[in-house]
């Protein structure tokens, strides 16, 4: 996240509180450089003891994290629970790019909010909207770029530490690298697959965003170990049980593009249920507008699922999530959702968009080098109210 908690630590100690950052890896190290930092250099098993001395040593009572399903995170987050110590979680906002995501307990499929449609009409007057400037891929890029510098030139410093997803500068630059060069050749082999999908395809194809291949909303949250599994599922489905008159179109994630290659793979899924004629896979066309003409979308927890709702796609999840409520997705089996998908209740989307809203979502960007504003995240059942003013 850049220097995100950095400025946030100056912001809660202006307003009296005392903050301790916890380092793992010389990135975090480069980008805090306020007083109170702690560098844990031990080992993955000595985490749990570190975390519940840290807790007790200075009376913690309040834990933030970015993301809650990182090994490390998971683990303070029970050392801290145990205690009674409140735990809250930012992340990618559900509603992008306008938004980022606050929430005490956990968040996604880990959140407190209640999954009924009766409590979306419970909600208090509708907050202002606010639209800070898009996030900046080039920033979001750069300190990537930064903190994997950091972490390899710190490796020394910090050699026990196992980070949740690959950790070698090298290996990443190389995947960019490779990212770029896929999305030219891309924009040659797949021109026109827009236009038809808006045009002659219009209702008559099926949408499947795929995540990102380390996703930990995968692994966590539903009973898939991989994309390649969820891939195979839904094409199989697809061929026994869809209409012959409709399409299969899945889109890869943008930010999986240097890493994975799902080309072989769809293909020979494709032929081995005998629909290689209905079945693309697509990089870097505009979601909206494919969403917009899609008879449905089909995914396994993807954020993508809540702009579907809002164009008023049908949506089949095929894991868990925070938008998985009677109502806004297909509650039936995979094979039905071929032939029976219906839109979900546009009342209903716009009151689960407003609760959203009010409930966890900051206007502000992680990257826009703009200030984030914190206004009264009420994200419990219980409720509570986190006045945390500007940063």
């Amino acid at each position: 996240m850049g220097p995100f908690f950095d400025r946030l630590a100056v912001f809660l100690r202006a307003n009296g509180c005392e903050v301790f950052k916890v380092n793992l890896n010389g990135g975090d190290e480069w980008f805090y450089r306020q007083p109170g930092a702690v560098a844990f250099h031990d080992t993955p098993d000595r985490w749990p003891p570190f975390v519940d001395a840290l807790l007790e040593r200075h009376r913690i009572d309040a834990m933030l994290l970015f993301g809650d399903c990182r090994p490390y995170h998971r683990s303070a987050i029970l050392r801290a629970r145990i205690r009674g110590v409140g735990v809250f979680v930012f992340e990618e906002g559900y509603i992008r790019p306008n938004y980022v995501t606050f929430e005490m307990g956990g968040v996604n499929a880990y959140s407190m909010l209640p999954r009924f449609p009766a409590v979306l009409s419970m909600t208090a007057a509708q907050r202002p909207v606010i639209s800070p400037p898009s996030r900046p891929f080039q920033r979001m890029a750069w300190y990537a770029a930064v903190y994997y510098l950091w972490g390899r030139l710190r490796r020394e410093g910090y050699q026990n530490y196992r980070h949740h997803k690959p950790f070698e500068i090298f290996p990443e630059g190389w995947y960019w690298m490779r990212s770029a060069l896929r999305k030219l050749r891309y924009r040659v082999s797949e021109r026109g697959m827009e236009a038809r999908l808006t045009g002659p395809l219009r209702k008559r194809f099926f949408l499947v965003p795929l995540q990102v291949y380390n996703d930990s909303q995968i692994r966590h949250h539903s009973d898939y170990r991989s994309v390649r599994g969820f891939i195979a599922e839904v094409i199989a489905s697809f061929a026994q049980h869809a209409p012959r008159d409709v399409h299969l179109v899945l889109k890869q994630h943008p930010m999986d593009r240097g890493h994975r290659d799902y080309t072989v793979q769809v293909a020979r899924n494709a032929a081995h249920c005998g629909v290689s004629d209905r079945v693309h896979l697509l990089h870097d066309q505009h979601l909206p507008s494919l969403l917009k003409a899609a008879l449905g979308a089909v995914m396994v927890n993807s954020t993508v699922g809540l702009s579907a709702l809002f164009h008023g796609t049908p949506v089949k999840l095929l894991g868990r999530a925070i938008y998985d409520m009677p109502g806004l997705v297909f509650d039936g089996p995979l094979e039905r959702f071929w032939t029976e998908a219906t839109a979900p209740d546009p009342d209903l989307v716009e009151r689960l968009r407003s609760y959203l809203i009010q409930m966890t979502q900051v206007g502000g960007s992680f990257y826009s080098g703009d200030e984030v504003r914190l206004l009264e995240c009420e994200a419990s059942s219980e409720g509570y109210d986190a006045a945390l003013g500007r940063y």
